[in-house]
């Protein structure tokens, strides 16, 4: 089967990561292949026709759908429940399990499953890689812990389950929800550290993730179980500011405040090309910008 015949379920396309991700595939489909969009209920909108299901129903809308056709090459779950959500963090886990039983149920032999950076903790010592131990600080982090742990025995049953630990992606992040209600007299506050510096994270621009989303999901051989996503170097959240030309001022960082927290994607290097100048702070504000105006 050729990659343009190929489908890719996305689940959680209505969420933040999954609206700014839908919209660049509607412009720039993922390797050629088609798009399913799962969403909760029915919705028109310019990306298309897309799947009313909800997996915590079960998997025999998906299964009727798919019924009769190839399997999609791959399943990508960015639906899920932050703090901010006022869900019970547990979900997560409810979510996964759902995807991973429909995905094996309609013959989908990959899973791209959204966990987080923030299964990491927040030393700053060094750049997190894929072999760190896990040391969450916060309870959103320990429930994408437990995620990734659940997906572990589906392994066994022959689901291929990648555990993508995913950095800020820009325009879903709390720098640019901050942004929406500042003004030039409350600007968005950003904390200065000793060195006169800004704390520095791991970014992905939106259209670079899509790019990556598509990379994993059509690529030939197998997947490692879990996955750092973020553009190949880290930036600072002032920069991001102004690139953005946001009102914004500094403050002083408390004490209890990590001036870095970042992730090594050397692993995500070797299997998907980056462009020159994606983890340029302009060049993410501008994909930001571009996806933005496709609503």
């Amino acid at each position: 089967m050729s990659r343009q015949d190929r489908q890719i379920v996305v689940v959680g396309s209505t969420g933040r990561v999954g609206t700014l991700v839908c919209r660049e595939w509607a412009q720039h489909p993922p390797g050629g292949a088609r798009v399913l969009r799962q969403v909760r209920r029915e919705r028109h909108d310019a990306q298309g026709p897309a799947l009313v299901w909800f997996p915590l129903d079960g998997p025999d809308v998906l299964l009727e759908h798919v019924e009769g056709t190839s399997p999609p090459a791959a399943m990508v779950v960015l639906a899920g429940v932050t703090p901010a959500s006022g869900d019970h963090l547990e979900t997560n886990t409810h979510l996964a399990l759902a995807c991973l039983e429909a995905a094996a149920q309609a013959g989908i032999g990959r899973v791209l499953m959204a966990s987080s950076s923030a299964v990491y903790g927040a030393s700053g010592d060094h750049p997190f890689t894929e072999a760190d131990p896990l040391h969450p600080v916060n309870a959103y982090g320990e429930a994408k812990q437990r995620m990734e742990a659940a997906c572990a025995p589906w392994r066994d049953r022959g689901l291929e389950v990648c555990c993508l630990r995913i950095g800020n992606v820009l325009g879903a992040d709390a720098l640019m929800l901050n942004a929406a209600e500042a003004s030039h007299d409350m600007p968005v506050r950003i904390d200065r550290f000793a060195d006169g510096k800004g704390p520095l994270r791991s970014y992905i621009g939106p259209a670079t993730l899509a790019r990556v989303l598509a990379t994993l999901a059509l690529r030939d051989g197998a997947l490692p179980e879990v996955l750092n996503v973020a553009s190949r170097h880290p930036v600072t959240m002032n920069a991001l500011a102004e690139a953005a030309h946001l009102p914004w001022t500094w403050r002083p960082a408390p004490a209890q405040a990590h001036q870095r927290i970042t992730m090594d994607c050397s692993l995500l290097e070797r299997l998907h090309p980056f462009q020159d100048g994606e983890s340029d702070a302009a060049r993410m504000v501008a994909q930001l910008d571009r996806v933005r105006t496709r609503a």
